[in-house]
């Protein structure tokens, strides 16, 4: 099923959505689509000219696939310009996922600071694509698109605290504006920065996830390839931090984004 007819399914049938097996990922759904539906599920709420500013995540448990979850709403305050959401992610009677999110509209202000510019990378027609392999890489990789530009690939021993390339939606893609829930998957559908330390396969998930977005969002499309760039901060005792950053491909910032992660390894 292509992405954009599961956002669909989560605008429309938000309490009754059942994710198939080629998204995937160990026994797990791919965590960037269930922020994702969640996403969709609390925008139906909010008035339209209050997009996305945050996203605060945390995985509970796995949302398994071709099993029906629901996706609920509480919609905490309404302020004069900020929405507070939260989101629930229920499967089987128990919590898998909590979104906290804000929304917030656009008001006049004095303070105007540019974004930096994002590292230099190859070009991705010169770059190294991770490849999907059934029963090698995750499921989800069928869908995803992921060339290195910096540090290594997962479980090759790579000690770099940079790890960063080129990503977009794989395959027979529907071209489509780049929406809030495109880029909820863009940047999530990246391993997790510590597993290039690995020599060799270990599970690794990510606890807790902040991603915020820049607004108005850059005019892309679903075609387009997006730059992605992480640096791990710290990692001791099975767990890690790391701070990323996604830009559009003439280098305009659209996130950055924040994880804890834990590394069974």
């Amino acid at each position: 099923m292509h992405f954009s007819d599961l956002l669909d399914a989560a605008r429309h049938h938000p309490l009754d959505v059942t994710i198939p097996a080629d998204w995937g990922q160990g026994r797990a759904t791919f965590g960037g689509l269930v922020a994702a539906l969640q996403y969709e599920a609390l925008r139906a709420q909010v008035p339209t000219d209050r997009p996305l500013r945050s996203l605060a995540v945390t995985f509970v448990g796995p949302v398994a696939p071709e099993v029906a979850a629901s996706y609920q709403v509480e919609v905490l305050r309404e302020g004069k310009a900020v929405s507070q959401l939260l989101g629930r992610v229920v499967q089987n009677g128990e919590v898998a996922t909590l979104v906290q999110a804000s929304f917030g509209g656009a008001r006049e202000s004095e303070i105007d600071v540019a974004s930096e510019p994002p590292p230099t990378f190859k070009h991705w027609d010169d770059c190294q694509e991770l490849p999907y392999i059934k029963g090698v890489t995750p499921e989800f990789m069928r869908h995803l698109a992921m060339r290195w530009s910096v540090g290594g690939l997962p479980f090759t021993g790579n000690k770099s605290r940079e790890m960063g390339g080129w990503v977009r939606l794989r395959g027979d893609v529907k071209e489509e504006p780049l929406t809030e829930a495109h880029i909820l998957a863009l940047v999530d559908a990246w391993p997790p920065a510590l597993l290039p330390h690995l020599k060799k396969p270990a599970p690794g998930s990510t606890l807790t996830w902040t991603i915020e977005l820049i607004q108005p969002l850059a005019k892309l499309t679903t075609l387009d390839w997006c730059q992605y760039y992480v640096k791990i901060e710290h990692a001791r005792d099975g767990y890690g931090h790391a701070a990323a950053a996604l830009w559009g491909p003439t280098g305009e910032l659209i996130a950055i984004s924040r994880q804890t992660v834990a590394v069974f390894a």
